[in-house]
């Protein structure tokens, strides 16, 4: 499948012609469960540039992609036909050429932004592949306790949230995301993963993030009010298919 992705009628820049090659979803046209996809298909999208995006059926490659980016799977990307395949590297290309006064950088402005729940994807998956029963409790609550760090960081009020000249101390943070307001390019890393973190564990161990957890909850709710991740995001039964065979069932 094919789109083009297009800002408030803004015409093609003929400057930057880009293509976003992502992982297509269990029928081979939709897009699939890849945070790393997903993490690209936002940025463009944050930075408001227009650009094509084409789902890629793994089972199916056809000929000519191969000859674009042999040996390569999505995501990547071209740019002026010339292709481009590292994650980070593409993030950091893309930070680089759309940039201001044209394009919106997307970099946090406090560091601690981009390393903020960095371990929750690792202790997910040890806790959704791990099959005995008598580790599962521990591996719940190592994966726990990642979210509790991500809670407090969420909930902690950033530097410019506090204002020295005020008589009222704020202690609970209300800003919408890791950075603040608006999305960075820390929450295109970690929104796509907190999200599988969400529908897998529900699916394969009746897991829910808690609610008194309200940091992450305030940040997930959030960001589903946001086209930016929902039409960038896979249907949660593509999620739930791409686990199927990841998820073990805990025997004894």
């Amino acid at each position: 499948m094919s789109l083009s992705v297009q800002h408030n009628g803004v015409q093609e820049d003929k400057d930057n012609l880009i293509e976003l090659f992502v992982k297509a979803g269990s029928d081979g046209e939709s897009i699939g469960n890849c945070p790393f996809s997903q993490r690209l298909f936002m940025i463009l999208w944050l930075k408001g540039v227009v650009f094509n995006v084409t789902t890629v059926d793994l089972k199916r490659k056809p000929a000519d992609l191969q000859n674009l980016a042999p040996g390569t799977h999505p995501p990547f990307i071209t740019y002026n036909h010339e292709v481009k395949t590292d994650v980070n590297k593409i993030e950091e290309f893309l930070e680089d050429v759309l940039c201001p006064p044209k394009y919106r950088k997307l970099a946090a402005k406090h560091p601690e932004s981009n390393t903020a729940g960095m371990d929750i994807f690792a202790k997910f998956s040890s806790y959704i592949k791990n099959s005995r029963p008598d580790a599962n409790e521990a591996s719940e609550r190592g994966l726990l306790k990642t979210l509790q760090k991500l809670d407090d960081y969420l909930n902690g009020p950033l530097p410019d949230e506090i204002d020295e000249n005020s008589m009222e101390d704020i202690t609970i943070s209300n800003r919408k995301f890791l950075d603040g307001d608006e999305m960075t390019l820390a929450d295109c890393n970690l929104l796509p993963k907190l999200h599988i973190v969400k529908v897998v564990t529900k699916k394969y161990r009746n897991f829910d993030i808690p609610k008194s957890m309200t940091g992450i909850w305030r940040y997930l709710s959030n960001a589903y009010s946001r086209d930016e991740f929902t039409n960038t995001c896979p249907g949660d039964r593509e999620i739930e298919i791409a686990y199927a065979d990841v998820a073990k069932r805990l025997t004894k």
